[in-house]
C-alpha cells in the first residue's frame, strides 16, 4: 500500500466526544500498558518477520511463521485458509459484530530478494519493513495484549495475516473472506498497512493489463516489410503517454513493464506491456480505460497501414491482470468516527486520505472498512531502499488498533 491523496485534517476536539471509548475499562487499559511496556517486543516481530521472503503468491513460510506466533499467545484453533490467509479468533462472551484486524503477509519484491534487516538506532532497513511487516506487528501486538489483559468483549474478533495485498495479488486474500472464509460474518473491517496515524477511508481503484501485440515475425533483413508488433506497441505507449487527466478527481496511468522479442535481428512474433490506471471517481477510471483501449487499437491499425503491402497483419489483447473497486466511507461514518475518537483519546493526530489497501473491498462493497498506519516515520516504500524509523509515539499504532476493536465491538467502559 502506498497512500495517495490526503485530504482533511481532524483537529482532536472535534471527535473526542464523539464515540464510547472504553479507555477506563481495566482489561482495555491493561491491554494498553502491556503495548506501552512490551514496545520491544513489538519492533522484534516487525525485523524477524521482515526476514522471511514473502513475494507475490509465495507467502507460505511466512504465514506458516505467523500462525505459529498465534498459537504461541495462546490462541487456539488458528488456521490457514484456502487460499493462505491466518486466521486467530478471539471468541466474545455473548453475541455482538464481527470485527477483522488485519495486516498482509505479501511484498512487491520478487523471489530472490535479500530481505535481511539492517537496524541502526531508531531505524530498520529492509524491503517490506514498513509495508506490511509493520502492520502484521501491531496486528501481532494487538493480539498478544487482548491475550494477556484478557479483554473481554461481545462478538467476534478475528486477528488476520492476509495475502494478496500488493498488486499482482489483486487483493485475494481479503476477497476470499468476505466471499467465502467468512462471508456475511464480517460487522466491520481494519487493515493495518505501513506507517503513520493516518486512516483511508477512500478506495483508490485500479485497472491493471497485461497487453499482448502479436505478429507473424520474421528476419530482420529478409522479411523487412511486415507489420512489426514492438512497433505497434511503442505507437501505443507514445500515445498513451500523452493523455490528459484531470486532476480532480486525481487520475494516474503507467506502463510499467516492457517485453518482447527475441534477437536483435528478429522481427518480433510477440511484445507485451502492463498498464496501471488508477483513481477514486469509478467513472473517470472507465473513461481512461476506454481511452487506453481505443490507442491500443488505432496503433494496430496504424501499424498494419504502414506495411499494407506485405498482407501480413498485427493484432493485439488485454488480459486482466487486476480490477480494484472505488468507494469510500464518508468522514462521518460511525467507523471512520470511531477510529479517530479512539486515536483522539491517545493523543494521536491522524489525517483522513485515499488509497488502494484491502479495505477497498468491503468499501465497495458497502460495509464499514478502513485502513489504519501502524505508526511511526517510514520511506521508500516498494523499493529496495524501504525503511521504518521508530518515534517515541510509534508503539501507540498498536495501543490505537486495540481501542478502535474495543469500540467496534462495543466494550464497555
Amino acid at each position: 500500500m502506498r497512500r495517495l491523496v490526503v485530504s482533511c485534517v481532524v483537529a482532536l476536539a472535534s471527535v473526542s466526544g464523539a464515540q464510547v471509548v472504553p479507555i477506563a475499562n481495566a482489561r482495555v487499559a491493561g491491554a494498553l500498558e502491556i503495548i506501552r511496556r512490551d514496545n520491544a517486543w513489538t519492533l522484534e516481530q516487525q525485523r524477524s518477520i521482515c526476514e522471511i521472503p514473502a513475494p507475490p503468491f509465495r507467502e507460505a513460510a511466512r504465514a506458516a511463521e505467523v500462525k505459529h506466533r498465534f498459537e504461541a499467545l495462546g490462541y487456539t484453533g488458528v488456521r490457514i485458509d484456502a487460499v493462505g490467509n491466518v486466521i486467530a479468533t478471539h471468541a466474545g462472551t455473548s453475541a455482538g459484530p464481527g470485527v477483522v484486524i488485519e495486516g498482509h503477509l505479501d511484498t512487491v519484491f520478487p523471489e530472490g530478494t535479500d530481505v535481511k534487516v539492517h537496524a541502526s538506532a531508531m531505524r530498520m532497513s529492509s524491503p517490506g519493513i514498513s509495508d506490511d511487516c509493520r502492520g502484521l506487528a501491531v496486528v501481532l501486538a494487538a493480539a498478544r495484549a487482548f491475550q494477556l489483559a484478557k479483554v473481554a468483549h461481545p462478538g467476534t474478533l478475528w486477528f488476520i495475516a492476509n495475502v494478496g495485498e500488493e498488486g499482482p495479488g489483486n487483493l485475494r486474500g481479503t476477497r476470499h473472506l468476505f466471499e467465502r472464509e467468512l462471508k456475511g460474518k464480517i460487522d466491520q473491517f481494519i487493515s493495518v498497512d505501513g506507517s503513520s496515524f493516518d486512516v483511508t477511508n477512500r478506495a483508490v481503484g485500479s485497472h491493471r493489463y497485461r497487453i499482448v501485440f502479436k505478429g507473424p515475425g520474421g528476419h530482420s533483413y529478409g522479411a523487412f516489410g511486415i507489420p512489426n508488433p514492438i512497433h505497434a506497441m511503442g505507437r501505443a505507449i507514445a500515445d498513451i503517454a500523452d493523455i490528459q487527466v484531470p486532476v480532480t478527481p486525481k487520475v494516474t496511468f503507467n506502463v510499467g513493464v516492457v517485453k518482447g522479442g527475441t534477437s536483435v535481428n528478429s522481427i518480433p512474433f510477440e511484445g507485451s506491456m502492463e498498464l496501471d490506471m488508477r483513481s477514486e471517481s469509478a467513472v473517470e477510471l472507465d473513461r481512461i480505460d476506454a481511452k487506453a483501449r481505443k490507442i491500443v487499437a488505432d496503433a494496430i491499425v496504424a501499424e498494419n497501414a504502414r506495411w499494407a503491402k506485405s498482407g501480413e497483419k498485427v493484432s493485439a489483447t488485454f488480459d486482466t491482470i487486476g480490477i480494484r473497486p472505488t468507494g469510500a466511507q464518508a468522514e462521518d461514518a460511525p467507523i471512520v468516527k470511531a477510529a479517530l475518537a479512539a486515536g483522539a483519546a491517545l493523543g494521536i493526530r491522524s489525517e483522513l486520505g485515499a488509497s488502494s489497501t484491502d479495505a477497498n473491498i468491503p468499501i465497495a462493497m458497502g460495509l464499514p472498512g478502513i485502513t489504519i498506519g501502524g505508526g511511526g516515520n517510514a520511506g521508500g516504500e516498494h523499493a529496495l531502499s524501504e525503511y521504518y524509523e521508530e518515534t517515541p509515539d510509534a508503539y501507540k499504532a498498536a495501543q490505537w488498533a486495540v481501542l478502535l476493536v474495543a469500540i467496534l465491538l462495543g466494550v464497555r467502559p
